[in-house]
């Protein structure tokens, strides 16, 4: 059974830090692309981030970019998100994911998606 999950989220204040993992089973991470996406309260589902399968290929959304920074251990078969500078428009929750359309925030038939980590980013 594929299974995703998310940890190391939490309460910070504006300008912490915070490192998000996503620990996969059930199949090797490191065949496959993978994903950050987040959903804000009250907002859609927003790409954040994501990785190819060896780390060569990295991409940012805009909003997130010289602040977050994506990484893989396949070897752990786990999947990293580091997030610097936090602001309050980062809160939400993050989950990662994979998915067959790994640039794209939507859900997909065939995706793979944890339960998320919450992120709140507050003073």
């Amino acid at each position: 059974e594929v299974q995703l999950v998310e940890s190391g989220g939490g309460l910070v204040q504006p300008g912490g830090s915070l490192r998000l993992s996503c620990v996969a089973s059930g199949f090797p991470l490191g065949r496959y692309f993978m994903t950050w996406v987040r959903q804000g309260p009250g907002k859609e589902l927003e790409w954040i981030s994501a990785i190819d399968k060896s780390s060569n290929d990295t991409r940012y959304a805009d909003s997130v970019k010289g602040r977050f920074t994506i990484s893989r251990d396949n070897g752990k078969n786990t999947l990293y998100l580091q997030m610097n500078n936090l602001k309050p428009e980062d809160t939400g929750i993050y989950y990662c994911a994979k998915k067959l359309l790994p640039f794209l925030a939507r859900r997909s038939s065939g995706d793979y998606w944890g339960r998320g980590t919450q992120v709140t980013v507050s003073s």
